[in-house]
C-alpha cells in the first residue's frame, strides 16, 4: 500500500476471490489504490476455512484493516460484497475506526430488504448451486465443463450462499459516510430494495442504474468506475488535495 492516495477496499461477489478487481487498478486514476480484500478460503487464503456468519467475517476483516487504515479510504462490494461492505463498516466503527469516504453497494438488495435471500439459509447441493449459477448469469461456460474449476469453486459458492441466508438484520446507527447504490436496469434485484439503503446512512446517498443484468459491472466497467471516482472526489477532500 502507498501512502498518500485513497484506499478502495473491494469486497468480492458470491464465489469470486480478490482477482475479481484486479483489473481496476490499471483503470482508475493514480489517485486512488485499489486494494480488492481476499476473504478466508480463496486466492492466497486458500488454507483458511470458509465463514459462514457474515457478522463474524466483518469483525474479522476490521480487525485485519485496522491496522492499516491511516489514511482515507472507501469500501466497494458487489452482491454479496456490498452487504458484507456494509457490516464491515459497521464493525469497524465498533473498533474505533474512521468511516470511510464513501460506502458503494452494487447490484445488491438493501440489508433490510433480503427476504428472497432465506431460501439458501440451508445448505445447498451441487445441483442446486449449479442452477444458481447458470441463472445469475456472469460465469464462463467453459468453467462448467471444468471438473476441476467446480471442485474449487462450489464449496466457496456455498459458503457464501450460507453468508447470504443466514444473515438476520437489525437495525443501528446510521452509518456516518455516504452510500452509493449500483443497479443493473435488467436485474432481478428491484428499484425499491436498492433504493432502501438510504436509511442506512445519514451522509448523502445515490441510486445509479447501469445497463446490464447482474454482473453489469463486467458490461460497463469503465462507465461504473467514472461515476465511482466522481462520487470519491465529491465527498473526499483529502482525494483533491492528492490530485491537486
Amino acid at each position: 500500500m502507498m501512502p498518500g492516495r485513497l484506499h478502495l477496499y473491494c469486497l468480492p461477489y458470491s464465489g469470486a476471490s480478490a482477482m475479481a478487481y484486479a483489473r481496476w487498478r490499471r483503470s482508475l486514476p493514480a489517485s486512488v489504490e485499489v486494494l480488492p480484500l481476499e476473504l478466508p478460503g480463496r486466492g492466497r487464503r486458500f488454507n483458511e476455512p470458509l465463514q459462514t456468519d457474515m457478522y463474524a467475517l466483518a469483525k474479522q476483516l476490521a480487525a485485519e484493516l485496522s491496522e492499516s487504515l491511516k489514511q482515507p479510504y472507501a469500501l466497494f462490494g458487489h452482491s454479496l460484497g456490498g452487504l458484507l461492505a456494509f457490516e464491515l463498516a459497521h464493525a469497524l466503527r465498533q473498533l474505533g475506526m474512521p468511516a470511510p469516504q464513501a460506502l458503494f453497494a452494487s447490484a445488491a438488495p438493501a440489508p433490510s430488504r433480503r427476504e428472497s435471500h432465506l431460501e439458501l439459509a440451508q445448505e445447498q447441493s451441487d445441483e442446486q448451486l449449479l442452477l444458481r449459477l447458470r441463472s445469475l448469469g456472469g460465469t464462463p461456460a467453459a468453467v462448467f465443463d471444468d471438473a476441476e474449476m467446480l471442485s474449487l469453486t462450489l464449496p466457496v459458492l456455498r459458503a457464501d450462499f450460507l453468508l447470504c441466508g443466514r444473515y438476520r438484520y437489525y437495525r443501528r446507527a446510521r452509518l456516518g459516510c455516504p452510500i452509493h447504490v449500483l443497479g443493473g436496469k435488467a436485474d432481478r434485484v428491484s428499484m425499491d430494495a436498492l433504493a432502501a439503503w438510504q436509511d442506512e446512512t445519514a451522509d448523502d446517498f445515490s441510486l445509479e442504474m447501469f445497463e446490464g443484468d447482474h454482473f453489469f459491472i463486467n458490461a460497463c466497467e469503465q462507465q461504473l468506475l467514472e461515476y465511482m471516482f466522481g462520487k470519491l472526489r465529491e465527498s473526499g477532500r483529502d482525494l483533491r488535495a492528492i490530485e491537486a
